[in-house]
């Protein structure tokens, strides 16, 4: 159970990472650099994936400190 647990934190861990940062910051940031070229020749980001992004890290997040905190529980 716990490896299953810690295999799961690792998993989230690293969409966690992944989604966030993908989304665009408001200074440009890391997200800017990566994709910058591409966001003019394709009309740049909708509204629509920036919203999902922002759920999706909510999620993930959340998930993470459930997971985080069953590991605790047992670890102890």
């Amino acid at each position: 159970m716990v490896i299953a647990l810690e295999i799961l934190e690792a998993i989230l861990s690293i969409a966690l990472i992944a989604v966030v940062v993908m989304q665009s910051g408001k200074g440009g940031g890391l997200s800017g650099s990566i994709g910058g070229g591409t966001e003019g020749a394709l009309g740049g980001k909708t509204k629509g994936v920036d919203e999902l992004l922002s759920k999706t890290t909510m999620v993930l997040g959340a998930l993470f400190a459930v997971v985080t905190l069953a590991l605790v529980r047992l670890m102890s």
